[in-house]
């Protein structure tokens, strides 16, 4: 299951690299605790079997998804350079890689003027956005909806710029009636739309979210970092389509390629629609910015020193699989986005199982069926351990009890929110083994009645 056929890849393409430093002087590498290494990589690989097997399909429960094994290698083949992506002569041509991959993901969302950068994640890719939001609505209120990710908060209280949260819908999207509420009041520099929402796989409405601001004068960020890649996707509804097609229009948005694009950890990306933006990163360093006349990455990041392995990982990708649509990385997302249809449909139409909308993406929730909340929370806690011994790893999350009440009518709501039962089916092999996960879950939720 692990693949282990691509390590003589590996070992083949380093001495292709190696050949290219062949002109310099032969010298022998010095190693600290040689000797030593074969036995602490043995406890290493023992340590690391204490994980859940985030690699497998019957891992269905957080947002894990396995690198593509040339990611895998790209990034290792980088790492006997350790390049630094900040100023050029630190890493030069995994600077160039970065600046390319970084372009086909803003083509992909519709932009070919831009200004981005690769980050540590989508935490300092947001805070970067938010940054540069603050800087041009100096002091003013940055807007996002209750299912938004907590990190905008976080982010607003580093850089302290006042910050709110809208309610959401009965779908876990911005509820627009509240937002405009909120904008007639005045002082919002910034509303960030969610494109994927990390419990529930919802999709702001971007499209009427960008209307507002046509009235009342704020910027726009999406928060695209799980669901970006889906634009690419021919199989969303038709408000998730319409918000992706208006994904352009945004000011500022950001994605993760560790989530959806096959890539490491870490690694996110920050977009801004206007190049000008780059002269609030403008600083002077007397060290760093004079080997080349070309932009530096570290001229237009918050962040100093970061991966080139990270750039090498994923041009080498972008350049195995485009971004295309109805490309075979498409088809990737379409086939996950699949499974979890199919998998709502099955929990829909039983009778032990309450639904409470259909997902937007490949992110759905479910629980037990109860005749209360509270009822419905403890048997999902108990599930979730019976599966786990089954092999099965779900997660589980805390969701308002009103999304709940649209397709169960007799749930009585005792408790404002219900715990809940949550897959992420973003692995493409999901759809090949969506009926085994379903002959298991049945079987965790018959021992966890049996137990309650």
């Amino acid at each position: 299951m692990l693949d282990r056929d691509s390590l003589q890849v590996l070992a083949e393409i380093a001495g292709r690299l190696e050949g290219a430093f062949a002109s310099l002087p032969e010298f022998q590498g010095w190693t600290a605790g040689r000797a030593g290494m074969s036995e602490v990589l043995h406890l290493t690989a023992e340590r690391l079997a204490d994980n859940f097997p985030y690699f497998h399909p019957l891992y269905a429960g957080q947002m894990l998804k396995p690198p593509h094994p040339v990611a895998r290698l790209a990034y290792a083949l980088a790492l006997w350079i350790n390049p630094n992506n900040h100023a050029l002569d630190g890493g030069r041509a995994t600077s160039r890689m970065e600046k390319e991959a970084v372009a086909e993901l803003a083509a992909m969302l519709g932009w070919r003027e831009h200004l981005g950068h690769l980050t540590g994640g989508g935490t300092m890719a947001n805070l970067e956005a938010l940054w540069v939001a603050g800087r041009v609505q100096p002091g003013k209120t940055i807007l996002a909806s209750e299912q938004a990710h907590y990190t905008h908060s976080r982010i607003s209280g580093v850089l302290q710029l006042p910050f709110e949260s809208v309610a959401c819908d009965a779908r876990g999207r911005m509820d627009l009636a509240a937002l405009r509420g909120r904008l007639v009041r005045g002082g919002v520099g910034t509303v960030v739309a969610t494109l994927g929402t990390t419990a529930t796989g919802s999709v702001d409405p971007l499209a009427e979210i960008l209307e507002l601001r046509g009235e009342f004068g704020f910027r726009v960020h999406v928060d695209a970092a799980y669901g970006g890649y889906f634009a690419l996707a021919a199989n969303l509804g038709s408000e998730a389509q319409r918000a992706f097609e208006k994904i352009a229009e945004a000011d500022s948005i950001v994605i993760d390629p560790h989530k959806h694009g096959l890539q490491p950890y870490g690694c996110g990306c920050v977009l801004f629609r206007d190049p000008a933006v780059g002269r609030f990163y403008k600083h002077d360093s007397p060290y760093t910015y004079f080997s080349s006349s070309d932009l530096h990455l570290g001229e237009i990041s918050l962040e100093c020193s970061r991966p080139g392995a990270a750039a090498a990982a994923l041009w080498a990708t972008q350049r195995l699989l485009p971004l295309v649509e109805g490309g075979e990385f498409a088809k990737s997302l379409e086939r996950g986005r699949a499974a979890a249809l199919r998998f709502y449909e099955m929990l829909r139409t039983s009778a032990d199982f309450l639904t409470a909308f259909p997902p937007e993406l490949d992110i759905l929730i479910f629980a037990p069926r109860a005749s209360t909340a509270s009822e419905a929370s403890r048997l999902s806690r108990r599930v979730f351990e019976e599966a786990a011994k089954l092999d099965l790893h779900l997660a589980v999350a805390e969701l308002p009890s009103r999304f709940w009440a649209e397709q169960n009518a007799e749930l009585c709501l005792d408790r404002p929110a219900l715990t809940c039962l949550r897959s992420v089916l973003m692995k493409p092999e999901h759809w090949e083994w969506v009926d085994e996960i379903w002959k298991r879950l049945q079987e965790a939720t018959v021992r966890a009645r049996a137990a309650s």
